[in-house]
């Protein structure tokens, strides 16, 4: 089956709405966040405990499983949702922000429609990567949702950079659906019915995004997405950026803001009509200590928590308050004892899917432009 979204319920304060996407591994409802399992994992958090947690859907890296262990490895391994024991939708990235953001040694060309090479972060061979070979791979790997190649430029680049990203995001896209529809025909890969999004680029240039926007809606894809946000550019301008552009997108596919991120900036783009979102901050977070609550965030390794028996956050449902102080969490990491990371990456996996639950019952009940989301600011109590 191919990829379908529903929406149930918009919401009469904003311009929010509740939906259900469907996938050949499942649903999800939206709006929704992804945890990030860059390597073909959560970092420290099994899959049981993910779903446990409230993930309905994850994200795999393409750039890094590309290195390691190879697409071809994950194939011959069943696909990437056997290879990782998560039996439900999975989406998998382009490689193309890796490429950008990592990689000491990059050149674009030209050649054959166009490609970047690069030097591998992990033992520098040199690996070139094209919007073909990036749908390539994906196949391989087998997600329900794959991302088209682009090209993400740093925020506030000059023009001509940025003309030059969108030129090549837009070829790029259009190099990616036929090369996809052509590797569907051919029976590439463990899923015969991905499902291929578009990413819209322009930086916070609202004309830039409003072309992009309409050059990629021609293809005609099946959902589309906002790249080339939350690297800098500060929450007013990514807001007033999402505001413009997401109402440019078809209203009956799914919208996907990529690599946010904070609980405030996930309810602004909510209330724009944004359904999807992954980020790294909850696990990254996690294994250095510090923990989102509806508090604030917490620095575990603060010595106040020595003797504090307390859970870590009063009222949370997870597997890390419902049988853990904050003295014990405090121990682990000052011990360097592995499960801390884990306890405390599966507590925020579990804040920000009772965030996004939160979220989509204030939408049910058309009081999403009234909610506030908690700081993220360290508590100091």
């Amino acid at each position: 089956m191919a990829l379908t979204f529903s929406i149930q319920h918009s919401d009469a304060s904003c311009k929010a709405r509740l939906g259900t996407v469907s996938t050949p591994h499942g649903t999800f409802q939206t709006p929704a966040f992804m945890a990030v399992g860059t390597r073909g994992s959560i970092k420290g958090v099994t899959p049981d405990m993910a779903r446990a947690a409230g993930c309905e859907i994850i994200l795999g890296n393409t750039y890094h499983l590309l290195l390691r262990p190879g697409p071809e490895a994950v194939h011959a391994l069943g696909g990437l949702q056997k290879f990782s024991a998560w039996n439900g939708p999975m989406l998998t990235d382009s490689g193309g922000f890796q490429v950008f953001s990592l990689s000491e040694l990059r050149a674009f060309d030209d050649r054959e429609g166009g490609g970047v090479t690069f030097k591998s972060h992990i033992d520098g061979s040199i690996i070139r990567l094209t919007p073909e070979e990036s749908m390539r791979v994906q196949h391989l790997l087998g997600a329900d949702i794959i991302m088209a190649f682009d090209d993400c430029p740093p925020a506030n680049c000059p023009p001509d950079r940025l003309q030059q990203a969108l030129d090549r995001t837009h070829r790029w896209a259009a190099i990616c659906k036929e090369a996809s529809d052509r590797f569907t025909r051919e029976g590439l890969g463990h899923n015969s019915s991905q499902s291929l999004f578009g990413i819209v680029q322009g930086g916070t240039d609202l004309a830039a995004r409003a072309h992009s926007a309409q050059t990629l809606t021609a293809l005609d894809l099946p959902g589309y997405a906002l790249g080339g946000l939350a690297v800098g550019e500060g929450h007013e301008r990514m807001v007033e950026t999402i505001t413009h552009t997401a109402p440019l997108l078809p209203g009956h596919k799914p919208r996907y803001l990529m690599g946010v991120g904070y609980a405030a900036d996930i309810l602004e783009a909510v209330k724009q009509g944004i359904d999807m979102f992954d980020c790294v901050l909850p696990t990254r977070n996690g294994r250095n200590g510090l923990a989102f609550t509806m508090q604030g965030t917490r620095r575990l390794r603060n010595a106040k928590y020595a003797l504090d028996a307390g859970p870590l956050e009063q009222g949370c449902d997870c597997y890390c308050c419902s049988n853990f102080s904050r003295g014990y969490l405090r121990h682990l990491f000052n011990v360097e004892e592995m499960l801390g990371p884990t306890l405390v990456s599966l507590h925020n996996i579990r804040f920000f899917q009772r965030w996004m639950l939160m979220i989509r019952q204030a939408i049910r009940e058309n009081r999403l432009g009234s909610l506030v989301a908690p700081s993220s600011d360290i508590v100091e109590e």
